[in-house]
């Protein structure tokens, strides 16, 4: 934070009110000291006192300082009406008419017979002095106007450089996508369907059983591993568009299908209330998801068990799955399925563990607060 410039506070619109009618009050004393009778008071008064809604209503207000100028020659009270008028209206031909008003008002002597006895030269002069008195707070005023309309726009013409920036952005990292769904379709996919192929040929051809069985292994990773890239080449192709937007999302009711196609023997227990969010029931299929991809690459042979549960307060999904009952074939893995959960249970302001179990096998834990959408 920079201290060079201490940070500007803004006075309370209440008390600008209080102290601009003190101002007018005084104002108006000094003009009927020793001579003023009940009806210039009464106007000074309900003249003074109006500047508190003079921001609601400006022209009734200023209507009520006209009766006082005629009376008397303030200032404070029509110059700080006229003002707050405008600095609210964008009608020039009311403005005028208010400022004629004021001069008229304040060139007038009460009672009106008095006003045209006396030299109508200097009459005119002084309603001249007083009209360009009077446009003075309304040019202000008008500037004060066309300032925040100044600012105004350029607040909107600054949020929509953000968003032409951002469209940019999103049209920049769309092509990138599409380059990478083009590599990946053309040269990961086309080298892991050759894999798949020449072992699905060693599998025919061996004789040693274990050598068959590796290549069953290694087909059948190939094999998954191109409906995966098939999966993922289909999001970046259609990353930022329609086909994204309007996917239907995973949610509690497609549990069961997912399970059922995970190639593993899985038991589902439990359930989860039906209030909790959208992005609640995203995160738990996500959670399962994984942890069966996960099962099914790490474990081979092995059961799991999915086991919903739920009390007054949280809420959370276990997947734990027996040692395998062969070997694993080794396979690069850069944990990013797992930072993925992390990273959503932290949204849910819940917590996610992975872990192994005692008995050998694994356990993927998700618990999150209870927060009814």
């Amino acid at each position: 934070m920079s201290t060079g410039q201490a940070p500007r506070r803004r006075v309370s619109p209440w008390a600008v009110g209080v102290g601009l009618v003190a101002l007018a009050a005084l104002d108006a004393w000094i003009n009927l000291f020793g001579e003023a009778t009940p009806l210039m008071w009464a106007c000074a008064a309900i003249g003074c006192a109006g500047l508190f809604l003079r921001r609601r209503f400006p022209l009734t207000v200023f209507l009520l300082t006209l009766p006082m100028t005629l009376f008397m020659d303030v200032a404070v009270a029509p110059v700080a009406a006229l003002y707050t008028l405008a600095t609210t209206t964008r009608n020039r031909w009311l403005l005028v008419g208010c400022a004629l008003l004021n001069a008229a008002a304040d060139t007038l002597v009460w009672p009106l017979s008095d006003t045209f006895t006396g030299d109508r030269t200097w009459t005119l002069i002084q309603f001249v002095y007083t009209l360009a008195t009077a446009f003075a707070p309304v040019l202000v005023g008008q500037l004060v106007q066309a300032r925040h309309d100044v600012a105004r726009q350029l607040a909107e013409v600054e949020e929509a450089r953000e968003h032409e920036r951002a469209l940019y952005a999103q049209t920049v990292l769309a092509r990138e996508r599409a380059q990478l769904a083009r590599e990946m379709h053309d040269v990961v996919s086309h080298q892991v369907s050759l894999i798949a192929v020449q072992a699905g040929a060693l599998q025919v051809a061996a004789k040693d059983p274990d050598a068959r069985e590796a290549a069953r292994t290694i087909r059948s990773l190939s094999v998954d591993t191109l409906d995966e890239l098939r999966h993922m080449v289909t999001l970046l192709r259609a990353s930022g568009g329609k086909e994204t937007e309007l996917a239907p999302q995973p949610t509690l009711a497609d549990l069961q299908q997912l399970i059922a196609n995970s190639g593993i023997e899985t038991s589902l227990t439990g359930e989860l209330p039906p209030d909790i969010s959208a992005a609640a029931q995203r995160t738990v299929y996500r959670t399962v998801q994984e942890a069966l991809t996960n099962v099914r690459k790490h474990a081979p042979g092995a059961r799991a068990q999915v086991r919903l549960w739920h009390d007054a307060h949280h809420f959370g999904v276990t997947v734990t799955n027996t040692a395998p009952t062969r070997p694993a074939v080794a396979l690069p893995s850069s944990r990013q399925g797992l930072i993925g959960l992390h990273e959503r249970a932290e949204l849910l302001h819940g917590t996610f563990t992975a872990e192994p179990t005692p008995q050998g096998g694994y356990e993927v834990a998700l618990q999150a607060p209870a927060q009814p959408d």
